[in-house]
């Protein structure tokens, strides 16, 4: 509280150097604070937590990842969206989505999607949504001019860069599963 309130004196003091600021803090809360409140309520679906469709999803999410790379690198050709990201191929997103949609029949034989239909669904979402988050956090970084979101995962584009297509999929995901429990 005491920081909001500091930073409210400041902004009204010094709007023109601070409100850009404040404006980007602001959204960068919502992109990263938002999805992670609906990561608590795809845990505690029913009022108990299960850690299966957390765990699910990230492995749907690694799926797609692994999947549209793999497809891609062998046969992509056509460009997805090329201005933002250069190497993603219609091919390779058409890959990562069906090795998702895979994986969660998988996830499901292992029980933790409540039904086939459940591992199904969230595949594609997780496919389409992924892919989608994936592309807004490369049109931020080129909007940024940056390559990297960070250091401490080398080679990887950073801790953002691993988990771009997770947070932006999770209010999708949460709310599929919230129509259907």
């Amino acid at each position: 509280m005491l920081f909001s309130l500091f930073s409210a004196a400041l902004l009204i003091v010094h709007p023109q150097k601070l409100f850009p600021l404040s404006a980007w803090w602001a959204l960068g809360t919502v992109y990263i604070g938002l999805p992670f409140f609906f990561l608590l309520k795809i845990a505690f679906i029913g009022g108990e937590y299960h850690f299966g469709p957390v765990f699910g999803l990230l492995l749907l999410t690694w799926a797609n990842d692994t999947g549209a790379y793999l497809v891609g690198s062998r046969i992509g050709k056509r460009k997805l969206f090329a201005s933002v990201s250069p190497k993603k191929t219609w091919e390779g997103t058409l890959g990562g989505i069906a090795f998702a949609v895979l994986a969660g029949w998988g996830i499901y034989a292992i029980g933790w999607f409540d039904t086939l239909q459940d591992g199904f669904a969230l595949g594609l979402i997780v496919g389409v949504f992924g892919t989608i988050g994936d592309l807004v956090e490369s049109a931020l970084k080129r909007h940024f001019q940056v390559k990297d979101t960070g250091t401490l995962l080398p080679g990887h584009g950073g801790v953002l860069d691993r988990f771009d297509s997770f947070i932006f999929l999770l209010p999708f995901a949460s709310g599929y599963l919230m129509i259907v429990s």
